[in-house]
């Protein structure tokens, strides 16, 4: 008997395996090749392969200006522009800081920074920056801010930025601020309302 049930459940096995196949098998084609073929699939787009390491911001108080900092990650092919950031913590624009007649100042960049195939764009104190130009509220060391970069061809790229406490070369970013090229803060620029 229990030769027989062993046998028995071989050829039960067997007969579920077989039918299992022919059902997979049917199922696969219905006889027009196309339907076969895999979709292409959708291109990749900038945002998916833009990153942003080692993201922070420099704390400060309620409506004091501030700016954000980090690496933009360049992993596609294809040269990328950052067109825009946004942060439900404050207004935001693209600054840089440029030599305008012998001084270091900051101004806003429209045209946005352009990350190159494959590589790397800083943003860092006395260089290209993220500028949060009225907080809501003090963004205190520890915290961590919400933003959104917008890319050239309008996707977005979300990331987190850790705040913390620095004093850097004691730029400011207040308005009418000037540096000297060393990064030394100088006085308000003249006109420059603070």
């Amino acid at each position: 008997m229990q030769t027989t049930w062993r046998t028995g459940a071989r050829r039960g096995a067997l007969a579920s395996t077989a039918l299992g196949i022919t059902l997979a098998l049917a199922g696969c084609g219905d006889g027009d090749a196309t339907a076969a073929a895999p979709a292409p699939a959708p291109p990749a787009s900038a945002a998916a392969a833009l990153t942003v390491k080692d993201p922070w911001v420099k704390a400060t108080g309620a409506g004091v200006m501030t700016a954000a900092f980090g690496v933009l990650v360049n992993g596609t092919g294809a040269d990328v522009t950052v067109a825009g950031a946004s942060s439900p913590a404050s207004p935001m624009e693209l600054h840089e800081m440029a030599v305008q007649d012998g001084k270091m100042v900051m101004r806003p960049k429209p045209a946005g920074f352009v990350v190159k195939a494959g590589s790397t764009h800083e943003l860092s104190p006395g260089g290209d920056h993220l500028m949060l130009m009225n907080p809501g509220a003090a963004i205190e060391a520890g915290d961590e801010v919400a933003f959104t970069l917008t890319l050239g061809d309008g996707s977005t790229v979300p990331f987190t930025a850790i705040a913390k406490p620095f004093a850097g070369a004691g730029e400011s970013y207040a308005p009418g601020m000037s540096m000297h090229p060393s990064g030394t803060p100088m006085a308000p620029m003249a006109g420059a309302t603070p």
